[in-house]
């Protein structure tokens, strides 16, 4: 066997978010380490200084003074571009609001096709005025709020659990407890939920949980509300300071699903470190998934190896892990077997519609695959016919990310725009070339 090719995972892109907001918000200085430098936490950066958030890099470190809370409202109309950042404009939504003042939320690209009508409609229930200058329930629009009220609000789930994690992180600056009342058919990604209350709590404000059983409300850990349905749970949160913190953000699962999968289908194994084996990241699920496929998986402190096996197709769903879609669709199409993709409708509402975007382009390596209203059937059979193609991005990280992974099985990938992985990964190309360089491929990615 080959030696494994090392790579370090990148941070994680969902807890950088988070910490940063969570910074901002408190009272004092915070020293953030490994904080992820990409297109979308500069977005968060700029909306958090531009709310009074004084953040620079200091020895390898994020600096972080915050917002001097509570402050007066201002007359003045503060413009927050979020770029192409979902996860920004959700997020950020929200904490402006809790914030007297008036705010115009705006991004680019797909961003304006992107719904926040959930967001906006709590938000509306909570005392804020809304504006949307184009479509109702859409960016761009205005925020003008007094701050928000507290008391009871509900929020639906189903389109995305940022609606959610924006109101928790907000909630603390309320006038008074605020208690959440998830709905819907089901709470869409879960553990990135889980994410922000666990950001919440190590930076002093940490929130309650509670499940139903029969007409009795009891308390929950996380992990056990993993899986309620929405009308199952509420969440309680009340007025507090965020609190200053030192901490290090921890590895990206993310970002790290590509080379997992790498190691299962390249020649070589691959060695992921500085991943967390008991992170609270819901797209940790993807060595479980590698695994019932079929692949050898080992561990050694915070690194783990995948190593070259012979994978098998698996049902799987895919509603707390959305992210990976792209990553285990191509994983399927070299396995052996039916591979059925489910969970995962609100793919459509991604930076691309992470249904179709793979659907097609992996139909044009000769993949059997076929979209379906929540996911998608692969067809794999392991023995591809070696091509050359060119393949769109959509102008989506996640989508040339895991395109990349054809060239471990002899396909020449020309992709339209591979600048994009900068969103979320920038150094995303270097790393690729250690796997590439490792698997006997030349040292350059194709543009």
């Amino acid at each position: 066997m080959k030696t494994a090719v090392r790579v370090p995972a990148p941070s994680s892109k969902s807890l950088s978010h988070r910490a940063l907001i969570c910074a901002a918000l408190s009272n004092g200085v915070s020293l953030l380490e490994n904080v992820l430098n990409s297109q979308d936490l500069a977005r968060t950066t700029d909306c958090l200084r531009l709310l009074g958030a004084t953040i620079e890099p200091v020895d390898g470190k994020l600096f972080v003074r915050g917002i001097d809370l509570p402050r007066p409202s201002t007359p003045e109309l503060i413009s927050m571009n979020v770029g192409e950042s979902g996860t920004t404009c959700r997020l950020m939504a929200a904490v402006a609001a809790a914030i007297p003042g008036r705010y115009r939320i705006h991004g680019e690209g797909r961003m304006h096709d992107r719904p926040m009508a959930h967001l906006t409609d709590a938000l509306t229930l909570q005392g804020v005025d809304i504006v949307f200058e184009e479509k109702k329930g859409y960016p761009p629009l205005v925020l003008d709020s007094p701050g928000l009220h507290g008391g009871e609000v509900s929020i639906n789930l189903e389109q995305s659990s940022q609606y959610l994690s924006g109101l928790l992180l907000a909630a603390p600056l309320a006038k008074t407890r605020t208690l959440i009342r998830p709905r819907g058919k089901d709470a869409a990604s879960w553990p990135y939920v889980a994410l922000t209350l666990d950001s919440m709590a190590r930076f002093g404000v940490p929130a309650a949980v509670e499940r139903r059983t029969g007409h009795a409300w009891h308390s929950c850990s996380h992990a056990d509300a993993a899986g309620l349905a929405p009308e199952n749970l509420r969440l309680v949160v009340d007025p507090a300071p965020y609190r200053a913190r030192n901490m290090r953000v921890e590895g990206d699962w993310s970002n790290a699903s590509y080379f997992l999968a790498a190691g299962a289908l390249g020649s070589t194994p691959v060695q992921i470190t500085g991943l967390h084996r008991d992170s609270a990241q819901g797209d940790r699920v993807m060595l479980d998934i590698l695994s019932r496929m079929g692949a050898r998986i080992e561990w050694q402190d915070e690194a783990v190896t995948v190593f070259p096996s012979n994978l098998q197709g698996a049902d799987i769903d895919m509603s707390s892990c959305p992210d990976i879609v792209p990553t285990v669709a191509v994983v399927a199409a070299f396995a052996h077997g039916e591979t059925v993709i489910s969970g995962a409708a609100h793919l459509t509402l991604k930076e691309c519609d992470r249904i179709q975007g793979p659907v097609t382009e992996l139909s044009k390596t000769g993949v059997y695959i076929e979209a379906r209203p929540d996911g998608m059937l692969i067809r794999g059979d392991g023995n591809l016919q070696p091509c050359s193609v060119n393949l769109c991005t959509y102008g989506d990280h996640r989508m040339a990310m895991s395109l990349s992974l054809l060239e471990l099985k002899g396909i020449g990938v020309h992709l339209d725009n591979p600048d994009c992985v900068s969103k979320s990964f920038p150094g995303f190309w270097d790393a690729w070339s250690l796997v590439r360089l490792g698997n006997g491929l030349e040292d350059s990615h194709e543009t």
